[in-house]
């Protein structure tokens, strides 16, 4: 990467440059392809999508401001969000995405050791290694530190035997950051992080289908795993202060992409207003013809660009405080209502058409729009329920004791 000296606009034109020159003319004239590949709900690929990736991962611009020496960007935060921008010019996604970016590479440049770093970033910045997260159990899903996924020492290896459930992606992933327990004599301060290798014997993912037809989601087990000990992330018995600061980062990542779209969605679906117009009318000034419909769009509206500000904010001020805070279980929580809220106002405005699932006389938004508000249900539950989060924002945030 050359050194600009921070003459941005010299950065400018080379990643313009950069950009013409490897993003696909297929997914310009195509931009629903990309959407589908982004959601993962594309059955095949592709070359161009292979190609995109290789050359983003190659580059390191896929985790543009992750350090070079691991093969990342080594971008500073202007020079990734001039990236960014000349990127949404031309409609193109970023290819490098998933778990090892959102969550277990940030927390893993923090907290992992230089063997870790060198052996599991590279994968991740080039999109080759995908992972998931053990976290929820069938009896600790709400009380994570409960889990009972035992993790025994036995000389030359971690023997692994217990169950995870709500693993997203676990069916496709390589390797899983997982919290299991090595000690059972204390609760927090007897869970530890393994890094798993999910195709090794032993492991089992089951997916399960969720009520929109998709199976995002897993039921994973464990049954005498055998982990090989330098795949001990952080001190034995301490990882439940890794798990922590590494929900900042889910609840970070997913909080800001609630705002301003929906997770899973692969057909473009109108906007709450476009699709108020269109099926319930305007009156003769042009406003939604339903008042009451109008006047909680308005409020929607409101809260959304409320939060998308809030989101930046707490960008900004967790730049300076090197990483999420907190705060970040605020923005969870009014990012899962959020979009909720917006998708059952899409489905209220389009009527009767946002009751198909199947069969002729629906348009592909119109089929869409019921699987999305189905699948946001799970907004107030994936990465931390909106009760824990509450629970995070009275204690963490507000100082209020504790009732118990």
């Amino acid at each position: 990467m050359a050194d600009f000296g921070g003459d941005t606009e010299a950065f400018r034109a080379e990643a313009r440059a950069w950009l013409d020159a490897n993003f696909p003319e297929s997914f310009r004239r195509d931009p629903a392809r990309q959407a589908s590949l982004a959601a993962g709900l594309a059955d095949d690929e592709g070359a161009d999508a292979k190609a995109w990736r290789k050359a983003m991962g190659e580059k390191g611009w896929g985790t543009p401001t992750w350090p070079a020496e691991y093969g990342g960007g080594g971008l500073s935060r202007q020079e990734a969000r001039i990236l960014h921008e000349e990127m949404a010019a031309i409609g193109a996604r970023n290819p490098i995405g998933g778990m090892g970016v959102m969550m277990f590479g940030p927390t893993l440049i923090e907290y992992g050791s230089p063997e870790l770093k060198t052996q599991h970033l590279p994968g991740i910045i080039r999109g080759e290694v995908r992972w998931c997260q053990g976290y929820s159990e069938p009896g600790a899903g709400s009380d994570l530190a409960g889990l009972q996924t035992r993790a025994e020492d036995k000389g030359d290896h971690w023997l692994v035997n217990g169950s995870k459930i709500w693993t997203s992606g676990a069916n496709f992933a390589d390797r899983c950051f997982c919290l299991v327990r090595t000690d059972t004599t204390k609760k927090h301060e007897g869970i530890s992080f393994l890094l798993i290798d999910m195709k090794a014997p032993g492991v089992e993912t089951r997916p399960i289908l969720l009520i929109n037809g998709t199976s995002p989601f897993c039921e994973t087990f464990f049954t005498d795993v055998k982990v090989p000990k330098d795949q001990l992330w952080g001190p034995l018995n301490g990882g439940w202060t890794i798990a922590k600061r590494l929900l900042q980062h889910e609840r970070d990542n997913i909080s800001a992409g609630l705002g301003g779209g929906n997770i899973g969605q692969a057909v473009p679906l109108p906007t709450v207003v476009e699709a108020a117009k269109d099926y319930v009318g305007v009156d003769d000034q042009g406003r939604i013809a339903d008042g009451d419909l109008r006047r909680r769009i308005t409020e929607h509206l409101m809260e959304t660009r409320s939060f998308q500000l809030t989101v930046r904010r707490a960008a900004d001020e967790a730049k300076s405080n090197q990483g999420p805070s907190a705060a970040t279980s605020i923005m969870k929580y009014a990012g899962a209502k959020i979009a909720q809220d917006r998708n059952e106002l899409l489905c209220e405005a389009m009527g009767h058409q946002a009751l198909g699932w199947t069969g002729e006389g629906y348009s592909a938004a119109e089929l869409s729009a019921p699987r999305v508000m189905l699948r946001s249900k799970a907004n107030s539950i994936e990465g931390g329920t909106s009760e824990i989060n509450l629970n995070v924002v009275s204690k963490r945030v507000l100082g209020l004791p504790d009732p118990k």
